[in-house]
């Protein structure tokens, strides 16, 4: 029921009227559950390492690090909109004509707002506010302490001020050490010279909104030659936009395609599943990924950063016994005892629960079981202790073909409604930092196309408010859940302190974000 005018805009958007009719149909029939078998758990399914293995798996990557295309992939791409929510509905709200800070604080039960003005100087903006207020509030000095509140978060949100929420995190002010204050894109910059840089070069590939490439550029530009002296290291930093091709229709309440006001048809993103395109576009040996929000101050991120390189060391090791086996199979001259052996490596180092009936398979169908399931991208996850924290997690998941697998899945995945999912979920001891290591080649050398190991199933509806109307949006299965649902998986604990995300700008308070 499109016009020839929508078939344009959808031809546009490199995308097919069928796969406009498929998005229509999954937002009207909703979209499947995740099937939870068990949390995964220490001992099954998340591997945790000796101090002397941890040593071990970073001398065997750093051993390689120099003979590896190595990049680091940041999505960078949201605004900074989120973090200053409870500080948009403050100046909403709060008239200081009438009640002061703590009036309001405690009238409306708020925290977030109390904690942000105790903590105003810790702030690694508040220098550059300040100076904001002095050349445009000529009055500044001679307010009293509610106007100055006021006035302060005006000064950081107004978009004929500093304007912090139209720019992405990766650029707002993060980290201040003594006079230098710091973005976290820099940040990310450092932290590659640690584990992510091969022969004295760090690639870096940030996904960005086309609004914002040229203020990263920009970035990029003011900071490469002072880090370069620095460390010693070149940067060779990349950039792309989430494809117009991946974005995604909405309905509105009674099922029909929500339309903006000169009738055409509303694309929206569709999450980060949607830069699965962009993740599938990179052609190196290694893949770091991490968000631009997670991000320590430098002399932190040393710790850190060795963690990262036990997972790379975790996944070369896997690799090479994979690579091994994949080509003795090509030879076919195996024996019981290989296919053996093979089968128990699927089993106790990949997560693999191998059909039972293989026993009994000739020798030509062992290897071709055998060989389809080695012969696929591998991803190594760190997962660190739940204590908390809101998020998905890895569980044992049964698919609609029957077979079990390892899978990281999101809360929107889990039908909270069934007690038996919901107490799988209860039992959990680990949650997903979306801090991964991923090897996209073959054992040929040939990089895999990673749309052929998605879980299409997998997309998420979510509700969201377009112009003041509650529509049902489609989301893409996510790039670290069903996007990544055919890699082999393999999830290794690492420790709370490597998870630092910035949620609110409050967060910028926490040890992590501070240098003292």
């Amino acid at each position: 029921m499109f016009s020839e005018k929508d078939i344009d805009q959808i031809h546009n958007k490199g995308i097919t009227v069928d796969q406009v009719n498929l998005q229509v149909q999954r937002l009207k029939n909703g979209v499947s559950y995740s099937k939870l078998l068990a949390a995964a758990t220490i001992g099954k399914g998340i591997e945790r390492f000796t101090e002397k293995e941890i040593e071990d798996y970073i001398q065997f990557y750093e051993g390689k690090q120099d003979s590896s295309s190595i990049v680091k992939f940041v999505p960078a791409s949201g605004a900074a909109t989120r973090m200053f929510k409870f500080l948009f509905q403050f100046l909403k709200k709060f008239n200081p004509e009438k009640e002061t800070i703590n009036q309001f604080t405690d009238r409306q039960s708020n925290d977030l707002v109390k904690t942000f003005f105790s903590n105003l100087e810790a702030f690694p903006f508040y220098s550059e506010v300040i100076r904001a207020l002095q050349k445009h509030e000529p009055n500044f000095d001679y307010m009293s302490h509610d106007e100055t509140c006021k006035v302060f978060v005006k000064a950081m949100l107004d978009d004929n001020a500093l304007n912090y929420s139209f720019f992405p995190k990766g650029l707002l002010p993060f980290h201040k050490y003594d006079d230098e204050v710091v973005s976290a894109f820099r940040e990310h910059l450092l932290e590659a010279t640690i584990y992510a840089s091969s022969k004295n070069t760090a690639n870096l590939h940030f996904t960005v909104s086309g609004n914002h490439h040229k203020y990263f550029e920009s970035e990029f530009e003011s900071v490469n030659k002072g880090l370069t002296e620095e460390t010693g290291v070149q940067f060779k930093v990349s950039y792309s936009y989430q494809k117009e091709a991946t974005e995604t229709v909405a309905l509105n309440s009674d099922n029909t395609i929500y339309r903006k006001e000169d009738g055409s048809i509303l694309f929206r993103p569709a999450g980060h599943g949607a830069l699965l395109e962009n993740l599938n576009d990179l052609d190196h040996d290694l893949i770091f990924i991490k968000n631009i929000d997670n991000i320590a101050v430098a002399h932190k991120n040393i710790a850190i950063s060795e963690y990262k390189k036990l997972l790379a060391g975790v996944l070369l090791n896997i690799q090479e016994k994979v690579f091994a086996y994949l080509n003795k199979l090509d030879k076919n001259d195996c024996d019981d005892e290989d296919y053996k052996i093979m089968a128990l490596f699927l089993i106790h180092r990949l997560n693999v629960v191998v059909t039972p009936e293989f026993d009994d398979f000739s020798s030509e169908k062992k290897a071709a079981y055998l060989k389809k399931i080695l012969n696929r991208p591998i991803r190594v996850c760190g997962m660190v202790k739940n204590e908390g924290q809101p998020g998905g997690g890895p569980f044992w998941v049964k698919g609609k073909d029957g077979n079990i697998s390892l899978q990281i899945v999101e809360f929107a995945q889990i039908n909270f409604s069934n007690k038996e999912q919901q107490g799988i979920v209860y039992k959990a001891t680990h949650f997903n930092p979306t801090d991964l290591v991923c090897a996209v080649k073959n054992y040929k050398g040939k990089k895999f196309n990673l749309k052929n190991y998605v879980d299409y199933d997998a997309a998420f509806i979510t509700t969201k408010t377009q112009n003041g109307v509650n529509i049902k949006a489609l989301e893409l299965p996510g790039l670290w859940n069903g996007s990544m649902a055919g890699w082999i998986s393999v999830f290794v604990e690492v420790p709370l302190e490597t998870f630092n995300p910035v949620k609110t700008v409050n967060d910028l308070l926490l040890p992590a974000h501070q240098v003292d």
